[in-house]
């Protein structure tokens, strides 16, 4: 099994005795993510059953790859998504989120198709259900069987309370009818969480949620509708299920009846803090695989990486990832320690995260120019997580479905909380130390504090060390406060209409406008807490967070002062480092196989 180990040239001194260390559950992913590669393999090598070319040819087949999906089943990637005191690996969400993306670095249809959707239909299952419908679950998933949430019907989108799926209560279960669409695995899942209407009265009380076993299902009764084809993900089976008065048994309710939506949306407070942080990967790739091509390539006489808006693209694009890299890391580590606030934090992941790594690739694909079409050689890979990678923000919580769980809390936010809470604890922005158990029962659905934001402001506050660097970062800081003060005042003014979901484009922008702060007080806490550590060089240096809010605060509309002449060049030597170096482009500086 591989370790990580410190690299060459940037020394990695021990943490000061006050410092905090290493936990084990650290110590513990580091070694499952390094397994990982190490089992993948280098994916530039032509004859590695799960290298690029043969990923790639199994997407051009609309595949998922068979020798991948069989590492996954030898690695027994089930129990990453199974609790601890139910015989799995979960212990932690953060660290989930680190142990699958080698697999979304490779291929996303394979991160999703194998796995991460039976996380998204177990959650349900380990934030309400029984006790015997946990230990079920776990088993199936323990044992290697895929389980499928099922929320959707296209008429309605996201708009789950206006589904028609019902399963009509009778003496002894429920009688399921309807169909649900777009639905990964539906063909071959041993169990489907779904979301139902058992009561015809409107309203939030109208829905439940149910787990039905496929062999608990009438075969006369229940059918999988055919195959969606995809522009993105071609791998995943993506169909539905239709149900024709079909018979589920009445132990079957997670959580109470009608109390669906609650069960889904403490559910997504998981899902949407962890998937963003998986993406990473394929955003990795994506960096990793122009890097290469802007070194390789000359124009003009010169290698493209000597071409200034090149170099700059792929800087920035290397800080765009550490800003999702960030606030993922909060948004996982909140989920622990802060869960009465997650309901907004995992909102802001997920819609924020995707769509930042959405532009990244996008702004790559410039400087790869016409070669980011092709689909097959050394460039492939890049096309298909161009592709891939958009699914992300879609699903069961598309973007505007995260910006309207946020809206509705911003005046109250604005009111209660921001310039007069607690910061956030230090250890939310820890990336190496342990954390508490994931604490389902206390997720809540809506946020009386805002302890993220409180950090910004404290960060305001803090003396700079005298160096043009530590200046910048707080001057960026003390106008990201302002921004704060700003959309306070933006978020009490809203009108009754423009404090729901029905709000109208302005709130949308408010919306936005606060996930890049939080974005920006996420990237404050992390260099914080790596100067207080003192353990890796890089991020506690403050090059790349004054580089990082410079580049939000820009996305905010501010025109911040030009950064110290050093900043963009260190984080651009760091670049290089760790493309030479085979090391990830997140926070953790992970090792690659290749």
């Amino acid at each position: 099994m591989l370790t990580d180990s410190a690299a060459p040239g940037l020394p990695r001194p021990e943490a000061p005795a006050d410092r905090p260390r290493e936990g084990a559950g650290e110590a513990a992913v580091r070694a499952r993510v390094a397994e990982l590669e190490h089992r993948f393999g280098d994916p530039a090598d032509p004859a590695n059953p799960v290298g690029a070319a043969r990923l790639l040819a199994a997407d051009e087949a609309g595949e998922l790859s068979g020798p991948g999906e069989q590492l996954l089943d030898d690695l027994a990637l089930g129990a990453e998504f199974v609790p601890a005191e139910l015989g799995g690996r979960l212990t932690r969400i953060d660290t989930l989120a680190r142990t699958l993306r080698p697999v979304f670095r490779r291929d996303v249809a394979l991160g999703l198709g194998y796995g991460v959707t039976s996380f998204m239909a177990a959650v349900n299952v380990w934030t309400a259900g029984s006790s015997e419908q946990r230990r079920k679950v776990a088993d199936l998933l323990l044992g290697g069987a895929r389980i499928s949430v099922a929320y959707h019907e296209l008429a309605h989108g996201n708009d789950f309370l206006r589904n028609e799926f019902r399963a009509r209560p009778e003496p002894g279960g429920y009688r399921l009818h309807g169909r649900k669409q777009v639905i990964n695995n539906a063909d071959r899942a041993a169990a489907f969480a779904l979301f139902a209407r058992t009561d015809d009265a409107p309203g939030a009380r109208s829905h439940s949620v149910l787990l039905a076993e496929r062999d608990q299902l009438d075969p006369a009764r229940f059918a999988t509708l055919p195959r969606y084809p995809t522009a993105g993900v071609r791998g995943c089976r993506i169909s539905g299920l239709d149900f024709d008065d079909c018979h589920l048994p009445e132990d079957a309710l997670v959580g109470a009846r009608g109390q669906g939506a609650d069960v889904a949306l403490r559910s997504f407070q998981l899902t949407r803090s962890v998937l963003p942080g998986m993406a990473l990967g394929a955003a990795d790739t994506g960096l990793r695989t122009v890097v290469g091509f802007a070194l390789g390539r000359r124009l003009y006489r010169r290698p493209v990486m000597e071409i200034p808006h090149a170099r700059s693209t792929l800087t920035g694009a290397f800080l765009d990832l550490l800003v999702c890299d960030s606030l993922s890391l909060v948004g996982t580590r909140a989920v622990h320690l802060l869960p009465e606030e997650t309901s907004v934090t995992a909102a802001v992941v997920k819609y924020l995260v995707p769509k930042v790594l959405t532009e990244v690739m996008h702004d790559l694909s410039i400087v790869l120019g016409a070669r980011f079409y092709l689909r097959d050689g050394e460039f492939g890979v890049f096309q298909k997580h161009l592709r891939d990678l958009p699914v992300l923000s879609l699903g069961h919580a598309g973007s505007a479905a995260c910006q309207a769980t946020v809206i509705p809390q911003l005046a109250r936010l604005a009111r209660r909380a921001w310039f007069t809470g607690d910061e956030a604890p230090a250890a939310l922005f820890e990336t190496r130390t342990d954390l508490p158990g994931i604490p389902f029962d206390r997720l809540t659905l809506a946020a009386g504090r805002d302890s993220l934001s409180a950090s910004l402001v404290a960060a305001r506050d803090d003396q700079p060390d005298g160096t043009p660097e530590e200046h910048a970062v707080r001057a960026l800081a003390v106008g990201l406060a302002d921004e704060l003060r700003r959309i306070q005042r933006d978020s009490l003014a809203l009108a009754p209409q423009d404090r729901t979901a029905l709000a109208g484009p302005g709130a949308f922008a408010l919306a936005d406008r606060y996930a890049v702060l939080l974005a920006a007080a996420a990237v404050l806490g992390v260099w914080r807490a790596a100067r207080a550590d003192g353990t890796d060089p890089f991020l506690a240096d403050p090059s790349w967070a004054a580089a990082a809010l410079h580049r939000l605060a820009r996305r905010l509309g501010h025109r911040p002062a030009d950064l110290p002449a050093g900043c963009e060049e260190t984080v651009h030597r760091e670049l290089l480092r760790r493309f030479h170096e085979r090391r990830g482009y997140d926070l953790h500086d992970t090792p690659l196989a290749g």
